[in-house]
């Protein structure tokens, strides 16, 4: 397969061709009907006929992606992704845009589609086999102490106010996050029971109650009391689940500044994504080698999941 280049990111046919390379490992597959490797090209570059008698339909490689029926250059597009993916902290639509010398409004709808394509389409479930998972909670938003006097909430004590992400770290392994409106034993049931193969998997979280009221669910469970100061005691900690949520909250705070409750979510996916396809290290045979994703791995794996996802400016919006 070839590799993603700075060819790709200035040349349109360069990166119709790497997409095709990526979507269609076993020839052109038609979008209206599914047939794989069984359509001819046409006179326009790029375009394809099906050769099935009952579809004949016409297609390019964008069709029934999120790029379909996008006038932005196809090069801005894997060049967008390429940026989304490499940057840590995350790329702001304003920066996007003077970098792409595309609008603000364009920027912000393309950041958004590609969110849209991070998304994983077969996330299975977390833990199982004895695994340990980190369950914690974080929170978005300005704080009281920052805004104008006349508007400043006193009532306004700690998340109150502020939009709740809660995320389930796999130790040596994914992360998901969810924005929820809060974090109850009651509410937190079923989310735990949709995401995670409970029985098998030893949970670590810090003291709050609402994870000792749902222990039983669990092969084991351990907690540490932030209150009292212990932050690590033996394999009870949930420092991994704390990590990350510094590299998502400085992105929140240094990178995009406000987020609002309506996108959060999308956000948190972004994240998430480039967490689980990160650049690892481990030793073998006494070196470090290097394993995982990336940069440019990383952004072929989101224009992966670019099929099978719509996402209208209205859709956006609403």
């Amino acid at each position: 397969m070839c590799k993603l280049d700075a060819a790709h990111f200035h040349d349109d046919e360069a990166a119709r061709q790497y997409l095709e390379v990526i979507l269609w490992p076993e020839g052109p597959v038609c979008p209206h009907c599914g047939s794989i490797n069984n359509a001819y090209t046409t006179k326009r570059i790029g375009k394809y006929r099906c050769a099935e008698k009952e579809c004949r339909s016409d297609f390019t490689v964008t069709v029934g992606t999120v790029f379909e029926r996008s006038k932005i250059p196809l090069h801005k597009w894997l060049l967008a992704s390429f940026l989304l993916c490499a940057s840590k902290k995350g790329m702001s639509s304003h920066q996007l845009h003077r970098v792409l010398g595309v609008t603000y409004k364009t920027a912000w709808f393309m950041t958004h589609r590609l969110r849209e394509a991070m998304k994983d389409g077969n996330p299975g479930l977390l833990g199982g086999g004895g695994k340990i998972v980190e369950a914690d909670e974080t929170y978005v938003g300005g704080k009281e102490r920052n805004k104008h006097a006349n508007k400043r909430d006193k009532k306004n004590i700690g998340g109150m106010g502020k939009q709740m992400v809660f995320s389930l770290v796999e130790r040596g392994g994914k992360v998901r996050s969810l924005h929820l409106p809060s974090v109850s034993a009651s509410n937190l049931k079923p989310v735990l029971e949709s995401q995670l193969n409970a029985k098998e998997t030893h949970l670590r979280t810090d003291g709050e109650r609402q994870y000792q009221k749902l222990a039983f669910m669990f092969a084991s469970h351990e907690h540490v009391n932030h209150g009292a100061g212990e932050y690590v005691r033996g394999d009870a900690h949930c420092n991994t689940a704390e990590n990350y949520f510094s590299i998502f909250k400085r992105g929140i705070v240094g990178t995009f500044h406000h987020v609002s409750a309506q996108h959060l979510q999308r956000y948190a996916t972004e994240f998430d994504f480039r967490y689980n396809h990160r650049e690892t290290r481990k030793k073998v045979d006494g070196k470090w080698v290097k394993t995982g994703h990336s940069d440019a791995e990383r952004a072929t794996a989101a224009l992966r999941g670019i099929s099978g996802k719509r996402l209208t400016y209205r859709r956006i919006g609403a």
